[in-house]
């Protein structure tokens, strides 16, 4: 210990540490804090990004400060995912900066560079990673809505400050996709629907085709197209007597019905015939309106896309179709959607003989309110010569009327493109029977 040189190298460490001492205590606080940073911004991220509907349903609900600057800030996505990453990529250099300092201040290296890299780049890059990015991703993943809230005012500030820096990269990103949408294609339905129909039978069954044709339609199909015209619904007037009304349902056969006062265009509910269950031996004098469910109204032009939506964001089966002028038209339900992909589904109560009779495989009898896409369904074609000179109708019947612009008589006979329309019964108000004929050519 007495040894000069060894007192002169004790001397030498003592002063190069006093003097670097609070250098590095000032570089780890620094790097604490940024990492800290870098962790909330990582998982306010994640955190805006995944917010469910009933999230937001409750900020929608909560007046408070940081709800409503979620809100705002959800309003414009690209501009706060802009601040996001702009925030995010700062600190991390910061932190790279930093780190490289204090390494260079510890360590003397000499000729080992390999070693110098894999501290500065490999470790520093594995702790960014790690308790910057992963870690508060994860973190953010379960508890989403806690730390969008606890990020709304920071990011609030910080979006006031990058702003500049924002719509800089903002606009170069759109530079960038229009340069790429130049370069894309627009493909139609008919051309996806031609594709469909090429398709080799091998890998494809006819059935199969059928569904994906379905499709591609389905998204441009409207509630009118599909429902159940109001004369064919099976409704009950609200003041009906509980015995009577068992009798009758009993006699529809369905599960759910409408119950309106007066007319159908004053529906009050929908009537489940399983809250009845409990009560089929009460008296006659029974108050079964007290068990009628709210309605659903949706309006003709409504896209069954969006009504399959809302079907399955409220839990129900079955929608009043309401007119312009708001009175009831019709009735649309779940089945009704679904067959349009997957065709026909058919249960005990179904009689397929009061649609259409098939005499041979180019002759049909249809009942004239039969709708237009039923019978694309049963002839097995796309139907589209027939919606192009449809205009507003929807039934068959509604068709032949509409291209003839009156009512056709008795056994007259119409031709309409590859098709024959033979008219097999009908009075001076309705079409009620109809022959077609596809001709052989």
């Amino acid at each position: 210990m007495d040894d000069p040189y060894s007192l002169l190298l004790t001397y030498h460490l003592l002063f190069i540490q006093s003097e670097v001492s609070p250098f590095v205590l000032a570089g780890f606080i620094s790097l604490a804090l940024l990492l800290l940073c870098s962790a909330f911004v990582s998982g306010a991220e994640v955190a805006f990004f995944s917010l469910k509907t009933e999230d937001v349903e409750t900020l929608k609900e909560n007046q408070g400060r940081n709800s409503k600057i979620i809100l705002e800030m959800l309003q414009k996505p690209q501009k706060l995912l802009a601040t996001i990453l702009i925030a995010n990529n700062m600190v991390n250099i910061a932190i790279v900066i930093i780190s490289s300092l204090i390494i260079s201040r510890l360590f003397d290296f000499g000729d080992k560079a390999w070693l110098e890299f894999l501290i500065q780049v490999v470790a520093v890059t594995f702790i960014i990673l790690l308790l910057g990015e992963v870690t508060p991703k994860i973190y953010a993943t379960r508890h989403g809505l806690k730390m969008a809230s606890l990020m709304a005012f920071p990011l609030f500030i910080l979006d006031k400050i990058f702003s500049p820096l924002s719509f800089a990269l903002m606009n170069s990103t759109r530079i960038v996709e229009k340069r790429f949408k130049s370069k894309g294609h627009d493909i139609s339905v008919d051309a996806i629907s031609h594709a469909i129909e090429i398709t080799n039978e091998l890998n494809t069954t006819e059935h199969e085709k059928k569904i994906l044709k379905g499709i591609v339609r389905f998204g441009s199909i409207e509630v009118k197209q599909i429902m159940k015209p109001r004369l064919n619904v099976v409704a009950f007037e609200i003041n009906t007597s509980f015995k009577d009304l068992l009798y009758r349902i009993i006699e529809a056969g369905f599960s759910r019905v409408p119950i309106y006062r007066e007319t159908f265009d004053n529906v009050e509910g929908i009537l489940f015939i399983k809250d009845l269950l409990p009560y089929i031996d009460e008296t006659d004098d029974f108050q079964w309106q007290k068990l009628i469910r709210p309605p659903f109204f949706v309006p003709e032009n409504k896209k069954i896309d969006d009504l399959l939506r809302d079907f399955q964001q409220k839990k129900i089966h079955i929608a009043i179709v309401v007119d312009e002028y708001g009175g009831s038209s019709g009735l649309v339900t779940l089945e009704d959607i679904i067959e349009e992909i997957v065709g026909e589904i058919n249960d005990e109560f179904d009689d397929d003989e009061v649609q259409y009779s098939k005499l041979d495989d180019y002759n049909y009898v249809f009942d004239g309110k039969i709708l237009l896409n039923d019978m694309y369904r049963i002839l097995n074609i796309d139907g589209e010569i027939f919606d192009k000179a449809r205009g507003e109708a929807d039934t068959l019947a509604g068709f032949i009327i509409e291209t003839q612009g009156k009512i056709p008589a008795k056994n007259d006979v119409i031709d309409f493109e590859n098709y024959t329309f033979k008219i097999e019964a009908a009075d001076k108000r309705k079409i009620k029977t109809v022959k077609v004929s596809i001709k052989n050519s």
